[in-house]
């Protein structure tokens, strides 16, 4: 008994040890998603429902339901009886992430592209997009001068905004900080006298591209959802995740997290960002 979990658990000893196995496998569930340690997130009825759903893969439903009793018995001391849970977020599911072959095909039209600031362009939009899930806008306003590198570690600084400092993924670390030195304090996408405000700046380039009609289409949107897919399939906590892409809420990420096996499920992102905001 000793987890501070159970703390306050008065039962016989068959429910106690019931208890204390539910709650392991709680922890072992949260550690893996990010989630804090404490008891008002580990006891949190939406991430009990996550684990109890998703975090007991092979077990009957009569050992779900004996967990999620036990678990629900802790909770109630913290938040009261379980009630109404928190309206289901209704975003808009994020475009697919590129596979590894797209792109690396993208990678070569993006190259093979005749005029060389177009293929510095292409090549801009593919690094910092699948290397460092930059928007169109922060894209089209992003500077050689804002690409810094430390050895062999590459990070962008992003403006207002969602300012905040972006570390590239190694794979394009290199060809982000060779486009950095080409452009100097220059744009680096499309330079020049241009109308930057333009809602389809990004779009209307990547659609003038000379590429196969059967290549994956290069598109801003599937490029930061590859960066975010990618971090989430790699587990990175909720908070650093938020603070490198610029998104307010944990929520969010539930748009992305579809298309990744073992991302957190909605409820924990919810529940996450419910203690966000009471901390």
């Amino acid at each position: 008994m000793g987890s501070p979990v159970l703390a306050g658990c008065a039962a016989g000893p068959r429910r106690q040890a019931v208890a204390a196995t539910a709650v392991r496998g709680l922890c072992r569930f949260a550690q893996t998603r990010g989630i804090p340690a404490s008891r008002e997130f580990l006891l949190d009825y939406d991430v009990i429902e996550a684990f109890c759903v998703t975090g007991l893969p092979g077990r009957a439903s009569s050992t779900r339901g004996t967990y999620r009793s036990a678990l629900y018995r802790l909770a109630r001391p913290v938040h009261g009886e379980a009630g109404q849970r928190a309206t289901p977020f209704a975003g808009a599911r994020a475009p697919a992430p590129y596979s590894p072959a797209e792109r690396a095909e993208l990678a070569a039209i993006a190259a093979g592209q005749r005029d060389a600031a177009k293929r510095a362009s292409a090549l801009a939009m593919v690094v910092f997009g699948i290397g460092a899930g930059l928007r169109p806008g922060e894209l089209v306003a992003l500077r050689g001068s804002d690409v810094i590198r430390h050895g062999l570690r590459v990070s962008v600084q992003v403006s207002d905004p969602a300012a905040r400092v972006v570390p590239v993924v190694s794979r394009y670390a290199g060809r982000a900080a060779g486009l950095a030195a080409g452009a100097g304090t220059g744009h680096l996408f499309r330079p020049g006298p241009a109308d930057r405000g333009y809602k389809n700046f990004v779009t209307s380039f990547a659609l003038a591209l000379a590429a196969d009609p059967a290549a994956p289409r290069l598109t801003a949107g599937r490029c930061r959802s590859s960066f975010i897919c990618d971090h989430l399939a790699a587990g990175t906590p909720v908070a650093e995740l938020l603070a490198i892409t610029g998104i307010c809420q944990a929520e969010s990420l539930a748009r992305y997290a579809r298309h990744v096996d073992g991302a957190p499920p909605k409820a924990v992102l919810r529940a996450w960002d419910r203690h966000q905001q009471a901390g």
